[in-house]
């Protein structure tokens, strides 16, 4: 089994309603994303997924959160809570479908990893 591993940064604010301390105040992070994607078969070339194609879908979906206040956005309507684990989890959801995983059906994506501090991250993963 091979991983590739691709990670990206977004700035954005957000507030965990409810949260009994400072976190239920508005505050931002310099968030981190890690994708890895895995498969057991290589191409011609000797590679799993071109590492191009999976930085450009993991960066075009940042670019959707990045300085945004992530409580505004649709993803995280009704209530939802703009955590760490609802982070990684939306990410995962629109990560996997990128049409690259249709066309390549030997390869799948693993988990989404998100830190929230260089100390404290999250895995989300089916």
């Amino acid at each position: 089994m091979f991983e590739i591993h691709v990670s990206a940064e977004f700035e954005a604010a957000h507030r965990v309603a409810g949260y009994p301390g400072k976190c239920d105040r508005l505050h931002g992070h310099s968030w981190t994303v890690e994708a890895v994607v895995a498969g057991d078969k290589l191409d011609e070339l000797g590679m799993l997924v071109d590492f191009k194609l999976v930085k450009g879908k993991l960066r075009e979906l940042l670019e959707s959160l990045d300085h945004r206040l992530l409580n505004e956005l649709p993803a995280f309507a009704d209530g939802k809570n703009p955590t760490a684990e609802n982070i990684a989890q939306y990410v995962y959801e629109e990560m996997a479908k990128a049409e690259f995983f249709r066309e390549l059906s030997h390869v799948k994506l693993k988990q989404i990893q998100v830190w929230e501090s260089p100390k404290s991250s999250v895995i989300y993963s089916e």
